[in-house]
C-alpha cells in the first residue's frame, strides 16, 4: 500500500511538472543567469590570512611569583586571546605603517580574526580589493601585534626585576645570606634574563601570501546554487499554481469527481475538429490512433454492460465546447460499422452542429417531427460510411435525424413533451443503438426530462479544460436526478499522455490504411476488418481477414451494442 502511494504521488508530481515545464524552466534559466551575472558584476576580493600562535608563558609567570593558569581554563584562554588580537591600537599603526590612504575603520573593517578549533592558534585574515594589499595588511597587522607583545612582557619582566632588586636592596647582608635572600636573588637573575630576551607568549606561526584567486565572488558556486534556487522556486512556482488552478487536468481526475469509470480517452486530435465528410457522400477515415479510441469506448460499452440492455445513450457534458458532438457522432459511426443499426439524434434545438459537421441538410429535423409537420422516417438522413465502388454493392450506413434549422420558441417544453417521448420509443424500436446529442447541461435544462428516458448516460469532458467545481455541481444534479450514468470520456487528452491510459497506438498502426484500388466489378466483401491483398478462390479478398504479422485472422466480430 504505502509502495503504491508513494508511486502514485511521483506520479503526480511528474504530471504537475510535465504540465508546468514552462514556468520551471523558466524559473530556473531566470534565477541561474541572474546568479551569474549577479557574480559577475560584483568586484573581486582577494583574502590572505596570518596565523599566530599563543602560548602559556608558565615559566614567565612563576618566575615572576604569579600563578598559573589550570588547564580548566583553555577555552576561557582561547576567547581572550582573540580579543587581545582586535583589541589595541594595530589598526592605527597599520594603517600609519602601510599608507595608501588606509584609515583606522578601513583596517578594523577589512580583518576577521578566528581561532582554528580549540588549538591556541589564531587565523587573521583580511580581505581587500588588492591581492597584495590584502597579504601587506595581514602580514603587518600581526607583526605589529607580536612586538607590541613582546615589548608589553619586556617591561612586565622588567618592572618585576626593578621589584625584586628593591626588596634585595632594603635586606641586610646576613638576610641576603638567608634562604629568602638567595630565592630573591635567583629571581632576579631570571627575571633579567627574560627581560634582555624580549619574548612573549605570542609568535607568528604563519605569515600572509599574496592569493592568486578570488575569495569573493564565486561565480561557480553562485551559479549552481542559483540554478538550484531557480528549481526550486520553480517548482515551488508550478505547485502553486496547480493549487489554485480548478481545471481538470487528467482523465482519471475527471472519473474520481463524477464517481464513475473511465470508459475512453479521445486524443486531441485536428482530424477530429474537422467536419466528417468532405467528399460528400462518406466519412473521411480517421487516423489510426483517433479510431481506435472510439473503437475502444465501443467495446467498454458493450463489454461493461453485459447485464444491462442499452438502445437509447444520451452524450452529455457539463459545457459547451467539450466535444460531446463529435463523440457522438464516431461513436455512432463506430457502432454502426460493426453491423448495428444506429440512428445519431441530435436533441440540441439551441445551436445545432450536426448537419454542418456531416455536410447534409439542415431540414427537416427533429423539431419538425415534434409539431407534426414531417413524420420520423422522413427527417431521417443516411450517410454511407464505406465507400462504394460497384453499382448495387452495400457498404455500412449511418442514419441521422438533425436538430432542425429553424430553433423553435420554447425547445426546453419540446422535449419534455409527449412528442419527444414518442420519437424515442419509434426510435428503439426500429434501431439496434440511438445515439442521442444534448446541449450542455450547466448551460440549459433542455436535456434534464431525457436523463429518465434513456438506457444511460455517459459524460465528456474536456481534460485540461472542464473546471472542478462545475464538474462536480453537474455530479450532485446527476445523482439527484437518478440518471443511468454508465461513466465518463475524457476529450482533448495530449497524446503524449495516452500511453498511462493503457493506449498503445503505434500498434494500430501497424495495419494498412489504404486500401487497394478495386477493378471493375470488384465489391467489399462483408465483415469486418480490413480485405488482404491476396484473392480467395473466387478472385474477391478473403472476407473477415486482417494483415496481421503472424498471419491469424481476428476474432469474430462481437454482438452489436444492444443486441447483447
Amino acid at each position: 500500500m504505502d509502495s503504491e502511494q508513494t508511486s502514485l504521488g511521483l506520479e503526480q508530481i511528474f504530471n504537475i511538472a510535465r504540465r508546468r515545464a514552462p514556468w520551471i524552466i523558466s524559473c530556473f534559466v531566470l534565477v541561474t543567469l541572474a546568479a551569474f551575472a549577479f557574480s559577475k558584476a560584483q568586484t573581486k576580493r582577494y583574502t590572505a590570512t596570518a596565523a599566530l600562535v599563543f602560548s602559556n608563558d608558565q615559566l614567565g609567570q612563576q618566575v615572576a611569583g604569579l600563578p598559573t593558569a589550570g588547564s580548566e581554563s583553555q577555552q576561557a584562554q582561547q576567547q581572550t586571546n582573540l580579543k587581545l588580537v582586535q583589541l589595541g591600537d594595530m589598526a592605527v599603526t597599520t594603517a600609519r605603517v602601510l599608507g595608501h590612504g588606509l584609515t583606522k575603520q578601513s583596517v578594523s573593517a577589512a580583518l576577521s580574526v578566528s581561532a582554528q578549533g580549540e588549538s591556541n592558534i589564531v587565523d587573521v585574515s583580511v580581505t581587500a580589493t588588492s591581492p597584495k594589499l590584502a597579504a601587506d595588511i595581514a602580514n603587518t597587522y600581526t607583526s605589529q601585534f607580536v612586538a607590541e607583545q613582546q615589548n608589553s612582557n619586556h617591561q612586565y619582566y622588567a618592572s618585576a626585576l626593578a621589584l625584586v632588586n628593591k626588596q634585595l636592596a632594603a635586606l641586610s647582608r646576613r638576610q641576603r645570606l638567608s634562604a629568602t635572600g638567595v630565592a630573591l636573588e635567583n629571581r632576579a637573575q631570571s627575571l633579567g634574563v627574560l627581560a634582555e630576551l624580549h619574548s612573549g607568549n605570542v609568535q607568528l606561526a604563519q605569515a600572509a601570501v599574496t592569493p592568486t584567486a578570488p575569495s569573493s565572488p564565486k561565480t561557480g558556486r553562485n551559479t549552481i546554487l542559483g540554478a538550484g534556487l531557480g528549481l526550486l522556486l520553480g517548482f515551488g512556482l508550478a505547485f502553486l499554481i496547480e493549487r489554485f488552478d480548478r481545471r481538470i487536468r487528467e482523465p482519471k481526475d475527471l472519473a474520481e469527481i463524477y464517481d464513475l469509470p473511465l470508459l475512453g480517452v479521445v486524443p486531441e486530435s485536428s482530424a477530429l475538429a474537422g467536419p466528417s465528410r468532405s467528399n460528400g457522400y462518406a466519412f473521411d477515415a480517421l487516423p489510426g490512433g483517433d479510431a481506435e479510441a472510439f473503437q475502444l469506448l465501443r467495446a467498454h460499452l458493450t463489454y461493461f454492460n453485459v447485464d444491462r440492455r442499452l438502445r437509447t445513450l444520451l452524450i452529455a457534458s457539463a459545457a459547451p465546447g467539450d466535444g460531446k458532438t463529435t463523440v457522438a457522432r464516431h461513436l455512432a459511426a463506430a457502432a454502426a460499422r460493426m453491423g448495428s443499426r444506429v440512428l445519431l439524434m441530435e436533441v440540441d434545438l439551441r445551436r445545432p452542429t450536426v448537419a454542418r459537421q456531416l455536410a447534409i441538410r439542415s431540414r427537416p429535423g427533429l423539431a419538425d417531427v415534434l409539431i407534426d409537420v414531417v413524420e420520423m422516417r422522413a427527417a431521417i438522413q443516411s450517410i454511407q460510411l464505406d465507400r462504394v465502388f460497384a453499382e448495387g454493392s452495400e457498404g455500412r450506413t449511418l442514419d441521422v435525424l438533425v436538430a432542425g434549422a429553424v430553433m423553435p420558441p420554447n425547445p426546453a417544453a419540446m422535449i419534455e413533451s409527449a412528442a419527444m417521448a414518442s420519437v424515442l420509443e419509434q426510435a428503439k424500436s426500429e434501431y439496434d443503438l440511438v445515439v442521442i446529442d444534448t446541449p450542455p447541461l450547466t448551460a440549459v435544462s433542455d436535456a434534464f426530462p431525457l436523463l429518465g428516458k434513456v438506457d444511460g448516460v455517459v459524460i465528456v469532458g474536456w481534460v485540461g479544460r472542464n473546471r472542478r467545481d462545475v464538474a462536480q455541481r453537474l455530479h450532485q444534479t446527476l445523482q439527484g436526478a437518478g440518471a443511468p450514468l454508465l461513466g465518463v470520456v475524457a476529450n482533448g487528452f495530449s497524446a503524449r499522455g495516452l500511453g498511462a491510459y493503457g493506449y498503445d497506438y503505434g500498434y494500430t498502426e501497424k495495419r494498412p490504411s489504404p486500401r487497394p484500388v478495386p477493378t471493375e466489378g470488384f465489391r467489399w466483401p462483408k465483415g469486418i476488418g480490413w480485405p488482404t491483398d491476396e484473392p480467395s478462390e473466387n478472385g474477391n479478398a478473403s472476407e473477415g481477414e486482417v494483415d496481421y504479422e503472424n498471419g491469424a485472422k481476428p476474432p469474430r466480430e462481437p454482438a452489436p451494442m444492444g443486441k447483447r
